[in-house]
C-alpha cells in the first residue's frame, strides 16, 4: 500500500510518515515548491529528513500555477500579511489528489493539527480545505496527528492503517511531538525554510510595490528574496546586494524585466534596474550604488549598467537612500 504525503520538512510532517512507515505503508513525501518557503534552497535537507522517517521524496514545482490562480484571488482571504493559508494548503491536496495515479498510491497524508494554527488548522478551516482538495466525501486525506479526533478516512475503514497507532493531538503545544521526536532519534527537526515568505510584513509591500507598478510574475519571486528594493522617482526599481549571499542571488537572477548594474574599479554590490529605466533613474541609481562601496565622498566614481558605463559620485551618507526603500 502506497500514500502520498505533503512534506514540508518541520516535525510534524516527519511524524506522520513515521506513523505510517512503521505501519509498512510505502511513503512518497510531497514538497509542493510555490517559491515562497524560505530563501535557500533546502532540497537537499528536505530529501534527508524524508530518509529518516522512511519516505522518498519528490519536489513538485507549483510556482507559475500558484502565482496565476492562488496567490492574488484566494477564495477564502489572506491570514497574516499576504498568505493564502486555507487556499494555499487546498491547492497542494488538489496537486496530491491528481498525482495519486502517477505514483499508484491510494490515499494522502498530512502532518495537520487541530488548532495548532489559528488560520489553517481551525476545524472549520480543515472542512474548507478538505473542500478545496475536492475530498469532502471521499476520505482520501489522513492526517494522522489528529486521526482519532476525525472521522476515519478511507485508509482507516478499508484497514490498510491502524487508527489506534495514530494519534489525537490537538491545540498548540508541542509536548507529545518532542517526546516522538526524542523516541524516533530525531536530533535536528525544525522548518528547513524558517516559514512562509508570504506571513512577513516586509515580503507583503515587495509585492504590492510590484502590483502597483508592473505585472507579477513567477520570475518576480526570486528577486524578492534578496538585497535593498529601492522605488525610483521616475518609477524604476532598483535592487541593491546587502551582502556576499545576496550578491550571488542576484547573479543567479534571470528576469527580463530588470538588467545587471556593478561598480566598475571598486569592489560592491551587484544590483539589478528595471530595463526600462529612465535616463534620470539610471543616473540616480549609478549614485545610489556608489554609497554602498568605498569610493571616497566627491570622488567620480562608474557604474555599469547593462551596455552603459554612467559616472557618478555617491551620496554623503546613507541616510539620503532611506527616501526610496520600498521597506
Amino acid at each position: 500500500m502506497r500514500a502520498l504525503a505533503l512534506f514540508s520538512g518541520g516535525l510534524d510532517s516527519m511524524i506522520s510518515i513515521k506513523l505510517l512507515t512503521d505501519q509498512g505503508i510505502d511513503v512518497t513525501a510531497l514538497h509542493i515548491d510555490i517559491g515562497f518557503g524560505g530563501k535557500e534552497d533546502k532540497s537537499e535537507l528536505l530529501r534527508t529528513r524524508a530518509e529518516m522517517v522512511g519516505a522518498t521524496l519528490e519536489i513538485v514545482n507549483a510556482r507559475e500555477q500558484f502565482v496565476k490562480e492562488i496567490l492574488f484571488d484566494p477564495k477564502y482571504g489572506y491570514g497574516k500579511n499576504f498568505n493564502p493559508c486555507i487556499d494555499c494548503h487546498g491547492n497542494m491536496f488538489r496537486i496530491a489528489k491528481a498525482l495519486l495515479p502517477k505514483y499508484d498510491a491510494s490515499f494522502i497524508i498530512t502532518g495537520e493539527v487541530i488548532g495548532q494554527r489559528p488560520m489553517s488548522q481551525r476545524t472549520e478551516a480543515i472542512r474548507n480545505v478538505t473542500k478545496l482538495a475536492g475530498d469532502e466525501e471521499g476520505g482520501l486525506i489522513l492526517r494522522p496527528m489528529s486521526a482519532k479526533l476525525m472521522t476515519p478516512t478511507i485508509a482507516e475503514r478499508e484497514g490498510w492503517v491502524d487508527r489506534e497507532k495514530l494519534l489525537g493531538i490537538e491545540g498548540r503545544s508541542r509536548e507529545v511531538q518532542l517526546r516522538l521526536a526524542d523516541e524516533y532519534g530525531f536530533e535536528e527537526f525544525e522548518s528547513p525554510g524558517g516559514g512562509c515568505l508570504l506571513t512577513e510584513s516586509a515580503f507583503e509591500k515587495k509585492i504590492r510595490d510590484i502590483m502597483e507598478h508592473d505585472t507579477f510574475t513567477v520570475d518576480d519571486i526570486d528577486l524578492l528574496k534578496a538585497g535593498r528594493h529601492l522605488r525610483l522617482p521616475d518609477g524604476a526599481k532598483l535592487v541593491i546586494g546587502r551582502d556576499q549571499a545576496d550578491n550571488e542571488r542576484l547573479t543567479k537572477i534571470e528576469n527580463s524585466k530588470y538588467i545587471f548594474a556593478r561598480a566598475q574599479d571598486i569592489s560592491g554590490p551587484m544590483s539589478l534596474l528595471s530595463v526600462d529605466a529612465s535616463e534620470d533613474d539610471k543616473k540616480l541609481s549609478a549614485k545610489l550604488i556608489l554609497t554602498y562601496t568605498k569610493t571616497p565622498k566627491e570622488q567620480v566614481g562608474s557604474v555599469e549598467i547593462g551596455d552603459e558605463v554612467i559616472e557618478s559620485i555617491p551620496f554623503e551618507s546613507k541616510e539620503f537612500v532611506k527616501e526610496y526603500f520600498i521597506v
